[in-house]
């Protein structure tokens, strides 16, 4: 049997996403995931990996199809409206701000290799992520091992991706 869900309004939902995208800069899943499962508890972590893994198969980034459809599962269509809005509106307004600011700071090395900074600290997050979702796969150890199979082709010996036919991702190159 499980567990009722929780009545989810689509302020909340608004609010919420506005949070996860306030949280983080092009890489809020961590952000995500500590909302929607630990601190609100919408969702079970396998629930939420669920859906990461339909949010992954479909076209446009995975947090925006998250919101989506986490927005549909409590509200219907103004559920997931309310959610991705709330996602994608501050980070619209920090993005216009930054551009701004850049263009008159650009020629500064300082502003650049803060830049830089960023960059790294959001690739820390994705592995952090990563190991983090991967925690409710223990329970298959099938699914641990094609996990290692699939990093070490595409990560190590640049296999080419199943999806289509590109060779292990390249500096600027992706699917």
């Amino acid at each position: 049997m499980t567990a009722p869900q929780p009545a989810v309004g689509a302020s909340a939902l608004f609010i919420g996403f506005l949070k996860i995208g306030l949280s983080g800069f092009g890489g809020v899943m961590p952000f995500a995931r500590r909302m929607i499962v630990e601190e609100q508890r919408w969702l079970t972590e396998l629930e939420f990996l669920d859906v990461l893994s339909l949010s992954q198969f479909l076209p446009g980034p995975n947090i925006v199809n998250v919101s989506v459809i986490i927005g549909r599962r409590f509200h219907g269509v103004i559920g997931s409206v309310a959610a991705c809005t709330g996602l994608m509106l501050m980070p619209l307004i920090i993005v216009l701000a930054l551009a701004t600011l850049y263009a008159q700071f650009a020629e500064f090395s300082s502003v650049r290799d803060a830049f830089s900074g960023v960059s790294a600290s959001a690739s820390g997050l994705i592995l952090a992520t990563a190991l983090k979702l991967a925690r409710p796969l223990k329970q298959h150890p099938w699914q641990v091992g094609v996990c290692v199979i699939a990093f070490v082709g595409i990560a190590l010996f640049r296999a080419p991706c199943p999806v289509c036919g590109a060779p292990g991702r390249r500096l600027g190159r992706t699917c």
